[in-house]
């Protein structure tokens, strides 16, 4: 009897959590949608949207915020969930979305794109205008995700042929990471001017540079990722009791770590690729979630989208109201976010062992 007053205390629980997330989603979207440099009336912004405004402001919300919306939606779930089965597939509460070196050898790709390949940089040097009728934004996405893509394999191949353990995974994202960090300090050293301000410039995760194209890209890798997590969840849960326990449960350890770290990685990697890197949604989003709903990952996980979705439309509704006309890059704002919760997890982490 007393178990099923805590399970349907605990239903209950799940289901307002739910309905205050999808309600602020909602509201976070329509703000979204009405706030922004350009300091358009709230009246405007619905005729716009409806398409009764000028060409301008119909060219606002239509081509730049509802991609925008779109980006920090579908961006924001997958970094979240990613960082949600790191952390699981691990057992490491600092673990995130970039653990395997991914955002690291996404920069190095989208560098050597844009100073030697598609920005053409060899050729045109400091021409600005040259640069700028010569880049490909597709082909520096393309090359950062092959990038990524290829340090994921990489180091899950290096830890199959050592020992699939978390400890090992850490340490070979680290090393890798490493490399790929080295490599485009090279690149940016022998960089031109323009180049190099280009090639950092596209490093500050933006979701200004989002379009409906590149919201279908992501949501194609992101939105299947997801659904996989969930429909794994009970063996994701049996791997929360430790790798023997969840064997004797007949979960093949190995695949499902294999398998969830390839899948998450890849969602990180198609983010980072169109977006650059947007850092700590992968963090802050799982430990809120997990402290205030537990660690059932049938709840976890789509909870875990939907606030991470929530932070990302946070940060951009606040990046384009504080620019003074220009957004701020939406790295920067979770940055500020995150740092300090970084420190709060460690410490309360610490508080915790010291007074056990």
């Amino acid at each position: 009897m007393k178990q099923r007053i805590e399970t349907a205390t605990a239903k209950k629980k799940n289901a307002v959590a739910f309905a205050v997330l999808i309600a602020a989603l909602i509201a976070l979207c329509v703000a979204c949608l009405l706030v922004g440099s350009s300091n358009m009336r709230i009246a405007d912004s619905f005729s716009a949207l409806f398409g009764h405004g000028t060409a301008a402001q119909e060219r606002i919300i239509r081509n730049i915020r509802i991609p925008r919306i779109l980006a920090a939606l579908i961006a924001g779930a997958g970094l979240s969930v990613s960082g949600l089965i790191m952390q699981t597939d691990l057992n490491n509460a600092m673990a995130s979305p970039s653990t395997l070196g991914v955002s690291n050898a996404a920069v190095f790709g989208a560098n050597a794109s844009i100073i030697v390949g598609a920005g053409g940089f060899l050729e045109t040097g400091n021409r600005l205008s040259s640069y700028t009728s010569g880049i490909n934004l597709y082909a520096t996405s393309l090359v950062a995700f092959l990038f990524a893509a290829l340090s994921i394999l990489l180091i899950l191949g290096l830890c199959r042929m050592r020992a699939f353990t978390p400890g090992v995974v850490v340490l070979a994202g680290i090393a890798i990471g490493a490399v790929w960090t080295a490599a485009t300090t090279v690149l940016q050293f022998y960089a031109t001017d323009v180049g190099l301000s280009a090639a950092v410039i596209w490093t500050f995760g933006d979701l200004g540079r989002a379009t409906y194209r590149s919201d279908l890209l992501m949501a194609l890798i992101t939105l299947p990722g997801i659904a996989f997590f969930s429909i794994v969840s009970w063996r994701l849960n049996a791997l929360l009791s430790g790798d023997a326990a969840a064997g004797s449960m007949g979960v093949n350890v190995n695949v499902l770590r294999f398998s969830t770290m390839l899948v998450a990685s890849l969602i990180t990697a198609v983010c980072v690729s169109f977006l650059g890197v947007i850092g700590f949604v992968g963090i802050i989003c799982p430990h809120i979630v997990k402290r205030i709903l537990g660690h059932d990952h049938r709840v976890t996980v789509p909870a875990s989208a939907l606030c991470g979705s929530i932070l990302l439309l946070i940060a951009d509704t606040l990046s384009r109201s504080i620019g003074s006309g220009s957004a701020l890059p939406v790295g920067a704002i979770t940055s500020l976010f995150g740092a300090p919760f970084f420190l709060a997890i460690i410490f309360l982490r610490r508080g915790h062992a010291d007074h056990a």
